[in-house]
């Protein structure tokens, strides 16, 4: 008889443990479903080209539609106005976490200056400044902060032979306006593969 009290107590116990199962399963899908889409864009905005050339990882990336007229405006009203690109270095793992092998920050300042209407534009490497210019056409400052060709980022020596990597790239820019600066909210995003043949 205590046997069967104890079983028949439990059931409603068990029964609402499946239901709550089931309410986290369902919401976990519902998140992963709605995010995917966001992902997809992401990584559609930021277009990344690695090249191994001379013992070296050579990364070409660029942001689609380049500077958006919220982010002229941004530039134009003399804010410092920097754009922050942090770049990984991934080895893929099948059926695990891909581990990141390296990882560089390349940032563009952009300081526009209204009375002699030029732009000081500085490129940096992990905070360290490697180059400054003075520029006044705008298009070309546009090309200048959403435009890298063949950066070499990374060590080849880190790279295990016949292994399959791939280039992770994240954008961000700051200040923003009121609204987001790139053309959706968040960072934007792209990636691209390769296998290192030694």
């Amino acid at each position: 008889m205590f046997l069967q009290i104890s079983t028949q107590l439990m059931m409603p116990a068990r029964a609402y443990y499946v239901q709550n199962l089931v309410r986290a399963a369902g919401l976990l899908s519902l998140l992963v479903v709605s995010a995917a889409p966001a992902a997809a864009q992401g990584a559609e905005t930021l277009r990344v080209r690695p090249l191994i050339r001379d013992g070296q990882v050579l990364v070409t990336f660029s942001l689609d539609g380049g500077l958006t007229d919220e982010m002229k405006a941004v530039v134009q009203s003399g804010l410092r106005t920097v754009f922050t690109y942090t770049v990984e270095l991934k080895l893929k793992v099948p059926a695990w976490v891909d581990r990141t092998v390296a990882s560089v920050v390349v940032s563009t300042s952009v300081d526009f200056d209204n009375l002699t209407r030029r732009h000081t534009i500085s490129q940096a490497l992990d905070g360290r400044v490697e180059e400054s210019f003075i520029v006044e056409d705008p298009a070309l400052v546009a090309q200048m902060v959403t435009r890298f060709d063949r950066l070499p980022l990374f060590d080849t020596k880190v790279l295990e032979a016949n292994r399959e990597y791939y280039v992770l790239v994240k954008a961000d820019a700051r200040p923003r306006s009121t609204a987001s600066l790139w053309p959706f909210s968040g960072t934007a995003s792209g990636s691209a593969k390769f296998t290192f043949i030694k």
